[in-house]
């Protein structure tokens, strides 16, 4: 595959390990382990006995009638709002817990933007009997409160970040600080493609379960494995590159990623990435991320939690840089409307992430053959307050 990692952790000109002399062991160890772990027969049966037993997988592909008579094409829904604890990112963690088990780690830590991922990772510590410390930005914990007691009632301790705009990004540097401090008991659990080496690649892997099964799903739902289209959110990126993995060979797929404008990538409060960021290194890897001309991290702005980040992970930017990827945006209120819309005509509240993902079906040229998968990466019961005070519907 074109679009897989080198040898040296790179995504063509993305990607790498840039990191604190102290966390080397053990990115390090990962780097060395990652992949004889994941493919061991042993790995492979207790992932997939967990996916499917405890997560609930497969998750259905569900065929949206009114939103394709809509927008006439034939519009499929996978469903990752279905997930045990509400979307994609328990893929991941029950992938990194039994990994982090493996190499003798009695601790986890993790960074939570709209506390999706820290709900995920309190879960799967709670089922494996391990110690867990979730950072979150302070912001984030006051949008997102109901996550922040199912961590709690999980077991988790929930730690505020406190400094800069306190999301993801100040969640992510408080995490990356307790590990450098705590480098040989604890493995950090990264929640999306970003990070040092071996993480992007990593967790893409564990994701990959998404565009595997909606290949097997559209073949015995319409007797062809390719969709015309298949869309994803991007904030950090997993869910997008779970729904592209499969198809990024197949270049007839046309992948569409879809960014969080906030309110207008001209107003200097939006997330983004691809259209207002440039080359440079954040949470130890080079990517695309918005920055000032001096190289300052700028603050992103989002009403969706989960992408408010100032960055894409390296496999987004490499994809973004070749052309693979179409990336386009979504305003605030194009998403709050859209996941309106969708609640009305399916009867699926979705979280606001994939709200975003939704709003991209009035950006596309569609024609009535044409399939569309979108991903629906998490449901809406995290976000009825932003819902409530957005309140128009």
């Amino acid at each position: 595959m074109k679009y897989t990692i080198d040898k040296n952790g790179y995504y063509g000109k993305f990607g790498g390990s840039f990191i604190p002399e102290m966390l080397y062991p053990n990115v390090e160890e990962l780097r060395l382990n990652y992949q004889a772990i994941m493919q061991s027969p042993e790995f492979k049966n207790e992932f997939q006995y967990l996916l499917r037993h405890y997560v609930g997988r497969p998750t259905p592909l569900f065929f949206a009638a009114r939103l394709s008579e809509k927008y006439r094409a034939k519009i499929f829904l996978k469903r990752e709002d279905l997930c045990h604890t509400g979307a994609h990112k328990i893929n991941n963690t029950i992938g990194q817990i039994l990994l982090a088990r493996r190499l003798g780690k009695g601790k986890i830590i993790a960074e939570t933007g709209a506390g999706q991922h820290g709900v995920a990772t309190a879960t799967v510590c709670a089922l494996m009997g391990m110690d867990c410390i979730v950072y979150m930005g302070k912001l984030d914990m006051e949008r997102q409160r109901p996550n922040v007691e199912r961590m709690r009632i999980l077991g988790a301790r929930v730690i505020a970040a406190t400094s800069g705009n306190m999301t993801l990004k100040d969640a992510t540097n408080e995490a990356m600080r307790h590990w450098i401090n705590h480098p040989t008991d604890t493995h950090y659990i990264i929640g999306s493609v970003v990070g040092p080496h071996p993480y992007p690649d990593m967790v893409a892997q564990f994701q990959s379960v998404i565009s595997e099964e909606i290949k097997n799903q559209l073949q015995n739902d319409i007797g062809n494995p390719y969709p015309d289209y298949v869309v994803a959110c991007v904030g950090g990126g997993s869910n997008a590159a779970g729904a592209y993995y499969h198809f990024l060979n197949d270049e007839h797929v046309q992948l569409i990623g879809v960014e969080a404008a906030g309110k207008g990538v001209n107003t200097n409060e939006s997330a983004a990435t691809t259209a207002l960021g440039k080359v440079g290194i954040l949470h130890g890897s080079k990517s695309l991320l918005m920055q000032t001309e001096d190289g300052q991290v700028i603050e992103p702005y989002s009403i969706s939690a989960g992408l408010d980040y100032p960055g894409i992970g390296p496999l987004h930017a490499h994809l973004f840089d070749v052309g693979r990827v179409q990336f386009i945006n979504a305003t605030d209120d194009e998403a709050m409307n859209a996941g309106i819309e969708l609640s009305r005509l399916e009867g699926i509240i979705p979280a606001i992430e994939s709200a975003h993902a939704v709003a991209a079906l009035s950006q596309l040229t569609l024609s009535e053959e044409d399939v569309v998968v979108l991903n629906l990466s998490g449901r809406g019961d995290k976000d009825l307050e932003t819902y409530i005070k957005w309140g128009r519907y």
